[in-house]
């Protein structure tokens, strides 16, 4: 009765004019078509989520991917003698790194919001777009 009165005062409708149209609805013979109706488009909406979660989460996994294999490739190993200096500086750099994501996040736009949508799955036609494997 309370969620009556509260409806009715939000509504600046009468008690027994919300209670009619929603007894008239529970009966309508099409209550349950309305019902399955709103369900159907809350999984709609909820399955286009997570194919938008899919299709973020394999850009970050292919970024991640491409970016380690061109690191490794492309980065030779350091000497016994340099490789402390070497673990102070990538500290620096991480640090700034976090910092400039958080910034980036912070302002956009986002990657994900750059990548068109639809890419052809086609191999580049220039070897040279493509890493060094």
């Amino acid at each position: 009765m309370n969620a009556l009165a509260d409806y009715s005062a939000r509504r600046d409708a009468s008690l027994s004019l919300i209670a009619e149209a929603a007894i008239a609805s529970f009966l309508s013979p099409d209550a349950e078509e309305r019902k399955e109706a709103a369900v159907t488009r809350r999984l709609d909406q909820i399955d286009r989520r997570v194919q938008r979660v899919e299709r973020d989460v394999g850009i970050s996994i292919e970024t991640l991917a491409l970016f380690v294999r061109f690191w490794l490739n492309s980065t030779p190993a350091l000497p016994e003698s340099a490789q402390a200096d070497a673990r102070a500086k990538g500290l620096q750099r991480y640090d700034a790194f976090v910092d400039a994501l958080g910034r980036r996040l912070n302002k956009g736009p986002k990657l994900r919001q750059e990548i068109a949508e639809d890419i052809p799955s086609a191999q580049p036609a220039d070897p040279s777009d493509s890493p060094a494997r």
